[in-house]
């Protein structure tokens, strides 16, 4: 399906930080919880289902590509503010996306 330019200027893709990780307990499939700082949109928090492949304490640090314009999503005792966005690997694990150097927290994908 062929979408239009404003289709696309409609998501909001912007890079974040991860300043905080850790489990998400009691979550129906395992997750991290991740709180971005996504510059001057503020620190907003996800859950993320990216325990095959990550542990809270190696996501400190790692700059994230997020989805910053769906409404909040309550998952559990959780509120998500973000999406942060991977792709699978060949077995359906999320690989998260990031970029190869650091660039400002909150610019926007294009």
């Amino acid at each position: 399906m062929m979408i239009e330019w404003a289709d696309f200027e409609r998501v909001a893709l912007h890079i974040g930080t991860v300043v905080k990780a850790e489990i998400f307990e009691g979550a129906r499939k395992p997750s991290i919880k991740v709180w971005v700082d996504l510059g001057d949109l503020g620190i907003k928090k996800s859950s993320a289902q990216i325990t095959q492949h990550y542990q809270p304490e190696t996501l400190v640090g790692k700059q994230v590509v997020c989805v910053c314009n769906f409404p909040p999503k309550q998952i559990g005792n959780f509120i998500s503010e973000v999406l942060v966005t991977g792709f699978p690997d060949q077995n359906g694990h999320v690989v998260l996306s990031t970029v190869d150097k650091p660039v400002p927290n909150g610019m926007r994908l294009f």
